[in-house]
C-alpha cells in the first residue's frame, strides 16, 4: 500500500491525521506503562570510550571501520561513489554515490543530501556503516546521494555542524564543475536528510536554509528526517521508560548533549529541543516554502516522544508533514540491521515519488 495518496488533498491530510494520532496512540500506550529508574552516570566519559583533553578536545578510543570510495565505472558495482572536497580549511566535504543505471537513462535523478549520525561527536561520512547505508539507498530509492562530512563537536560545538551542512547544500547548487552532479541530479527534486543527529542536522539546517535571502531554498522540496535527535531538560515519558537503552541511555543522551552545545547553555537551547519559541518561526517559513517533511521514529526509542511532538507541532503549523512510526526496534536500527534499511527505503521511496510536482 502506498505510504500517501495525493490525488485528494483534503482527503490525504484527514488520512495523515488518522496516521499520526495512530501511532501516537501506540506509542503512548507502551511509553506510559512502566518507567525505570535511570543507572547513575558515574563517568559518562568512560561510557563513551572518551578521554578528555585538558584543553577541551577528546581523544576518541574507538576507531570505527570505514570505506574507501569505488569511482571506477569499469568495476562491477551496482553504486559509483567518490569524495568531493566542499571546504578544505574546515576538512569538509561529500561524498557522492550514483546508481549506476543512471548512467544509461536519460532521466536525471532525485538528490539527497545526506548527513550521518553519531551524537554531533562521533564517525564520519567514510564511517563503513553510513557508507553501505548511503550505498544501498542510492541503489533501492534510485536517487544521487550526497553524504556530507562535516566537523565534530566538541572541538567544534554547534551550530559549526549547522553551518557546514548549510554550505554543503550552497556548494552543491552552484558546483557545475562536477559532471555528475550537473549531469544526473534533478534539482527541482533535492531533499536534506539525517539520522539521528543528522536529524537534527538536517531539521535545523532546513530552519537556516529557509531564513536566507540566497537561492539555495528553491532547490529543495523536502525534509527527511529518521529518529532525529532532539532533547529537551524535561523528561518526557519514553525517555524514563527506556533510560537504560543499550542503544541510546539517558546517560549517553546527556553527555551528548553537554559535549555538542554551546558553553552555558542547557538541553532547552533551540538546537536540542524544537518546542522552544524560536523553532515555531521557522516552520512558518518551511510551510510557506511548501516543503514537504518525513518524520520516522519506532516506540523502542528513547526519543520517540519528542519526535511525535514535533510532528505534532508541524501539523499545528500547517507543514506537510508525514509521520511514520513503527512498534518496538531501537535507536539507530536502521544502521544495524540491513532489512530494516531495506524498509527505510521503501517507505523514503514511495514517500518521494508520490509528492506533487513544485509548484
Amino acid at each position: 500500500m502506498p505510504l500517501l495518496s495525493l490525488t485528494n488533498y483534503k482527503c490525504f491530510w484527514g488520512t495523515l491525521s488518522a496516521f499520526t494520532l495512530c501511532f501516537i496512540f501506540i506509542a503512548n500506550s507502551t511509553t506510559l506503562q512502566t518507567t525505570t529508574t535511570p543507572k547513575p552516570c558515574n563517568d559518562p566519559y568512560k561510557e563513551l570510550n572518551l578521554i578528555l583533553n585538558p584543553n577541551g578536545t577528546v581523544t576518541r578510543l574507538n576507531k570505527p571501520p570505514q570505506s574507501p570510495p569505488s569511482p571506477d565505472p569499469t568495476l562491477p558495482n551496482l553504486v559509483l561513489s567518490k569524495d568531493l572536497t566542499i571546504n578544505q580549511s574546515k576538512g569538509t566535504w561529500a561524498r557522492i554515490y550514483l546508481p549506476r543505471k543512471a548512467l544509461d537513462q536519460k532521466s536525471k535523478l532525485p538528490l539527497i543530501v545526506f548527513y550521518h549520525g553519531g551524537g554531533f561527536i562521533f564517525l564520519s561520512a567514510a564511517s563503513t556503516m553510513f557508507h553501505e547505508f548511503c550505498f544501498n539507498m542510492a541503489k533501492d530509492v534510485v536517487a544521487v546521494v550526497a553524504s556530507i562530512e562535516y566537523r565534530l563537536a566538541p572541538e567544534h560545538r554547534l551550530p559549526a555542524a549547522y553551518d557546514d551542512a548549510v554550505e554543503a547544500l550552497h556548494w552543491i547548487r552552484t558546483n557545475h564543475g562536477d559532471s555528475w552532479l550537473s549531469k544526473y541530479v534533478d534539482y527541482s527534486n533535492v531533499f536534506l536528510m539525517g539520522s539521528s543527529a543528522g536529524g537534527n542536522i538536517a531539521y535545523n539546517a532546513g530552519l537556516r536554509i529557509a531564513a536566507r535571502d540566497d537561492q539555495d531554498y528553491k532547490i529543495i522540496k523536502g525534509l527527511i528526517l529518521v529518529q532525529p535527535f532532539f532533547g529537551g531538560t524535561h523528561r518526557t515519558s519514553s525517555e524514563l521508560k527506556l533510560a537504560n537503552s543499550p542503544y541510546l541511555s539517558l546517560c549517553t543522551n546527556d553527555m551528548l548533549w553537554k559535549l555538542s552545545l554551546p558553553v552555558g547553555v542547557n538541553r532547552d537551547h533551540e538546537y536540542c529541543n524544537p518546542m522552544v519559541r524560536d523553532g515555531f518561526e521557522g516552520l512558518e517559513k518551511i510551510e510557506r516554502l511548501k516543503w514537504w517533511v518525513l518524520v520516522t521514529g519506532c516506540s523502542g526509542d528513547p526519543l520517540v516522544d519528542r519526535q511525535m511532538e514535533l510532528v505534532k507541532l508541524m501539523k499545528n503549523k500547517r507543514v506537510r508533514v508525514v509521520g511514520h512510526f513503527t512498534p518496538g526496534e531501537y535507536h539507530g536500527v536502521q544502521d544495524k540491521e540491513p532489512l530494516k534499511a531495506k524498509q527505510l527505503y521503501g517507505v523514503m521511496k514511495s514517500f518521494i515519488s508520490e509528492l506533487p510536482s513544485q509548484d
